[in-house]
């Protein structure tokens, strides 16, 4: 995590945990056997909670989202709907169980945009046109992908896939030729995007594929049985 708690927004944290103690507190109202005092050992302790919460996501949030993608006031956008994803990750009664994992869940349930980078699990599918006009491949692709821990099938890792989906192993980046007629060829894998760009870089000197790549995040599809 970039920086210190002095040099996060303390509006976007108030806004935060404001949201996610009202989207508690409508839980509650909504569900007669849900008691927060009792679920956290006074009210206060919830308070407290999604104080620490709002403060783990905006420093999240600063190390990684695109915010110039995000065309929104920050603490307008969280005091909106920040509770409520947050609830779609965790259970009103389990915030104290939330963690830094849990802050790329949420921003998916936001559909934030998020830069790549090698500490994330994020879907990206970018391609370059080879600069030779006569070279084999027409274009190189980088691709996330992931393989299925029991068949071993290897599949795209895609927008809306569980990033921690125990039946798959972790996101890497796969490296493709596309040809004249858009046949694609496995290359080789990287573990890092930077590393499959560099991979692309010796095949292809001067193509044009960006350093830094921003992704809008979807939800985690939970109908898609993984």
């Amino acid at each position: 995590m970039n920086g210190l708690v002095q040099d996060l927004d303390p509006a976007a944290i108030l806004a935060a945990a404001t949201s996610l103690r009202s989207a508690c507190d409508a839980a509650a109202a909504a569900d007669s056997s849900l008691n927060l005092s009792e679920c956290y050992h006074g009210y206060d302790q919830l308070m407290r909670e999604t104080m620490r919460i709002g403060i783990l996501f905006e420093g999240w949030a600063c190390a990684h989202v695109a915010f110039e993608e995000l065309g929104e006031c920050w603490p307008y956008f969280l005091e909106d709907h920040f509770g409520i994803a947050c609830l779609k990750v965790r259970s009103a009664e389990s915030m104290t169980a939330f963690d830094e994992s849990d802050c790329l869940k949420v921003a998916m349930e936001l559909r934030l945009p998020v830069w790549v980078d090698d500490a994330l699990p994020l879907a990206l599918d970018v391609s370059g046109a080879h600069p030779m006009a006569f070279a084999e491949f027409q274009k190189l692709r980088i691709q996330t992908v992931r393989q299925c821990r029991a068949s071993g099938d290897i599949e795209a890792f895609a927008p809306g896939d569980d990033p921690f989906d125990p039946e798959w192993s972790k996101p890497c980046y796969g490296v493709y030729g596309i040809d004249e007629n858009g046949w694609h060829e496995h290359i080789a894998d990287r573990p890092t995007y930077s590393a499959a760009r560099c991979l692309v870089g010796k095949l292809a000197p001067g193509i044009d594929l960006p350093s830094q790549v921003a992704v809008t995040l979807a939800p985690i599809d939970r109908l898609n049985g993984r």
